[in-house]
């Protein structure tokens, strides 16, 4: 696709792979629209990265709707959603509580799923779109203490290969994207980005790979996409 001139959202665009890839996205031209529910932190990362900002939480149906009709009121139109926005932390199985698992699947299966499903209404009946769904490397082979986490990035991928089957006829591409180990604020109760170290992957790496993908003409797309820090050993 060609991302100059095309319109994107970009849930969980506050920080980390959110921000990153809409700041790459705006400067190859496009028009992005991010979300999140820190409202403060939202409008700041707005600022950085030239985005619109809409205060959002893609686990209200409410908050969904709203975004997708504030994107078209200023832009007109949409062509890709990068399902970004995630929850997560490392719990035993012994220690979960049943609202651990519904807190974690409101925004990364429930969430991810209706925010595809009003992007996707709009891809079919103009007949092209993309969707990036952002799982992880979780998705692939589970963890101890990974039980709600894990388990929720699986749900992502099986949707995703889910929603492959289904919209290819609509010309509409649906990527999966697992990340590893990424230095963001990720699971980090204060909200507060990580250092950078310099074997370890970056937001950066993350949003090459995505706008990567995104770049193939459209007779083709990437299903799934798989991103390793080269050498974390050191």
């Amino acid at each position: 696709m060609e991302i100059d001139g095309s319109t994107f959202i970009v849930t969980g665009g506050s920080s980390g792979i959110g921000k990153a890839t809409a700041a790459k996205l705006v400067d190859m031209g496009a028009d992005v629209v991010i979300t999140g529910r820190d409202e403060e932190k939202l409008q700041q990362a707005a600022d950085e990265t030239g985005a619109l900002a809409v205060h959002a939480d893609i686990s209200k149906q409410a908050d969904i709707d709203r975004t997708i009709e504030e994107c078209l009121d200023a832009f007109g139109g949409l062509h890709g959603l990068i399902n970004n926005a995630g929850h997560g932390w490392t719990k035993p199985l012994l220690e979960l509580e049943w609202e651990d698992f519904e807190e974690i699947y409101k925004v990364n299966v429930f969430g991810a799923a209706m925010m595809a499903q009003a992007a996707a209404r709009i891809f079919v009946r103009q007949n092209s779109g993309n969707i990036v769904n952002i799982a992880s490397t979780a998705a692939l082979k589970g963890y101890p203490g990974g039980s709600v986490y894990s388990s929720s990035k699986f749900a992502l991928r099986g949707m995703t290969q889910c929603w492959q089957g289904e919209l290819r006829r609509h010309n509409v591409r649906v990527i999966g994207i697992n990340p590893s180990e990424v230095t963001t604020a990720f699971g980090q109760a204060s909200r507060k980005e990580r250092e950078e170290v310099h074997n370890k992957l970056r937001s950066e790496e993350i949003a090459h790979a995505i706008i990567s993908a995104l770049e193939m003409d459209d007779r083709g797309y990437v299903p799934e996409l798989t991103v390793h820090a080269t050498n974390p050993f050191e």
